[in-house]
This record gives structure tokens, C-alpha cells and sequence, in this order.
């Protein structure tokens, strides 16, 4: 029972990463001009981490509660730590050289959270495969 609530679990992160990524973020670009689209995604992005690494975290502790130290346990938290490292250092660094005009350094931060949130995405896949 409780490996189908993970499984369920794992879905609703990959589904919301998919949804934000796809959907939420490039529509935000589209629909709203430039500064009220930057806002907007400034408020919902720690949102996003929270809610992502809140659920990421729940799953870990069904592994723990199961004593499951299987390769998709460590997957999920290098998921979770990812998403935490994306919210309390990636992205107040992204807003900062946003907010500096340091294109260069924004541009490539930016770059780097594009790649972790692909990682994430695989990583969970994974764990569902």
C-alpha cells in the first residue's frame, strides 16, 4: 500500500515539474509583459521548490518507515536535496544577477537550474520505470 502512495507520489512531482515547465513558465512569458511576468515567477517558483521538496521529502520517509535503501531511496534524495538547493541557493542567485544586470552570470545560473530540473525530471522517471 504504501509503495503505491510513493509511486503516486513520485507521478504528482514529475507531473508538476512537467506542468511548470512546459505550461506555467512559458506562458507567464507570453501572456505577461516583462516585469509582471518576472514577479509573477519570482512568487511561484519557491512555491514550486517548497511543494516539490515537501512531497520528495514524504516519499523518502516511506522508504525510511519500509527500511527500503534501494537505488530509487537515493534517488529521491538526491531529488529532494536538489530541490532544496534550487530554492535556498539557485534561484535567490538567479533573482540577485537578475537584479544586478549581470547577464552573463544570470544566464549561465539560469542555465544550471534548467539542467537540474531535467536531472530531477530523468531521476524521477527512473524511479517510476
Amino acid at each position: 500500500m504504501s509503495s503505491q502512495i510513493s509511486t503516486y507520489m513520485v507521478s504528482m512531482v514529475l507531473g508538476i515539474m512537467l506542468f511548470f515547465s512546459f505550461v506555467v513558465a512559458p506562458v507567464t512569458f507570453t501572456v505577461l509583459d516583462e516585469e509582471n511576468s518576472r514577479k509573477f515567477i519570482r512568487k511561484i517558483f519557491p512555491y514550486y521548490y517548497t511543494a516539490n521538496l515537501l512531497i520528495s521529502f514524504l516519499v523518502l520517509i516511506f522508504f525510511v518507515i519500509q527500511r527500503t535503501f534501494s537505488l530509487n531511496f537515493y534517488l529521491i534524495l538526491t531529488v529532494a536535496i536538489l530541490f532544496a538547493l534550487s530554492n535556498y541557493i539557485l534561484m535567490p542567485l538567479i533573482n540577485k544577477y537578475k537584479d544586478e544586470n549581470q547577464d552573463k552570470k544570470f544566464k549561465y545560473s539560469h542555465f544550471i537550474s534548467v539542467v537540474v530540473n531535467f536531472i530531477q525530471m530523468i531521476l524521477l522517471v527512473i524511479i517510476l520505470i
